[in-house]
């Protein structure tokens, strides 16, 4: 059985936003805006999702 994945994409920039948030962003390993990633689907990557939805669109893979 294949382990689920997240595709993550920054859709807004993080020049306003708050600091914790920006370097929850840049963990995550996305630079730029429009720039993807794709993630393992468990407790710590929703728990960084939960953080900045504001900021991000996820899709499952």
């Amino acid at each position: 059985m294949a382990e689920k994945k997240l595709k993550i994409t920054l859709v807004k920039s993080t020049i306003g936003a708050v600091p914790k948030n920006r370097a929850v962003v840049e963990s995550m390993g996305l630079r730029k805006i429009n720039s993807s990633i794709i993630l393992p689907d468990n407790d710590a990557t929703r728990g960084q999702i939960r953080k900045i939805n504001h900021l991000i669109k996820v899709e499952e893979v």
